[in-house]
């Protein structure tokens, strides 16, 4: 990787992932869950300003570095974007020892064989392109299992790894995140076809090769060890996938080797309504809990 610093980091220091990246449909979520009612805003550029503001308070705040958030995933105008007049991802490494990763997936297909596709991702190579030149160390991208359907596993994971070699090629490092969703009856079953599914795939990859692997909390501690273990990947990270942040911490404290990369169950508590010393108290709570849970 062009920064051995970052790649250090990622592979070998303590701690966990923040996911800062929700995008489109899930911002007005998010905002609601930090306090701030559709009715706030009145264009999509303020609603994304807001989002904005939201996560430069995280970035900036004291409980937020790289001591215990090894690293960041940033929705695209945040990349763009600026925190005290300086690059949002030259920020996170140069003022917060924060590792910057870019989501680059433009959102879900329609269901097809139990799962959801990721949907073209038109202008790639421009896009990495300018993550490189902003300081980005890699990227995120997301699909959804929903039924234990062998064809569409292997559609899902094929093409996780396809556009990842896409990524690997520009020097970054791709996070492949096929997501299991929760409250699905098989979720165990779609489990065992994902990981076979993804050991063909990495064992496929070139010796020097590496990738990370963002996945769902499994339904028995440890299962996917022989992913974490693998030599073709850099860490193994969980989302924490519609569970709470207590139910999300105390799985994944049963699966030695893997961290945590929260995105809802991180913002869980905090508000826009709070001071500053009460955000940042409870931002502190829950980094700690996170990386306690991520020490396994």
């Amino acid at each position: 990787m062009g920064n051995a610093e970052m790649a250090r980091q990622m592979s070998q220091k303590a701690g966990f992932i923040a996911a800062l990246d929700q995008s489109g449909g899930s911002t007005p979520k998010a905002l609601r869950q930090y306090g701030i009612e559709e009715g706030a805003w009145s264009s999509d550029e303020e609603m994304y300003g807001l989002i904005h503001e939201m996560r430069a308070r995280i970035i900036k705040s004291p409980a937020f570095g790289g001591e215990k958030v090894i690293g960041a995933i940033l929705f695209e105008r945040t990349m763009d974007g600026v925190i005290d007049g300086i690059p949002a991802a030259e920020y996170l490494w140069t003022r917060r020892s924060v590792v910057p990763f870019l989501k680059v997936d433009k959102g879900l297909e329609a269901a097809s064989d139990g799962v959801q596709l990721m949907k073209p991702i038109t202008g790639l190579d421009a896009l990495l392109e300018r993550a490189v030149a902003k300081g980005i160390f890699g990227t995120k991208m997301r699909s959804v299992i929903d039924a234990a359907n062998p064809a569409g596993i292997a559609a899902i994971v094929a093409q996780q790894f396809e556009v990842g070699k896409q990524i690997l090629s520009h020097g970054l490092m791709p996070i492949i995140e096929p997501e299991v969703t929760i409250s699905i009856a098989d979720k165990a079953e779609a489990e065992e076809i994902l990981r076979a599914e993804i050991l063909l795939q990495l064992d496929a990859l070139p010796a020097r090769q590496q990738v990370m692997l963002k996945l769902t909390l499994p339904e028995k501690a440890n299962f996917y060890r022989s992913l974490v273990d693998h030599p073709r990947v850099m860490r193994v990270v969980a989302l924490s996938g519609g569970y709470s942040r207590e139910d999300a911490c105390r799985k994944l404290a049963g699966n030695t080797g893997i961290i945590a990369s929260f995105s809802r169950a991180l913002t869980e508590g905090l508000s826009a309504k709070q001071s500053d010393a009460d955000f940042d108290k409870a931002l502190a709570l829950t980094v700690d809990a996170v990386c306690e849970a991520s020490k396994s």
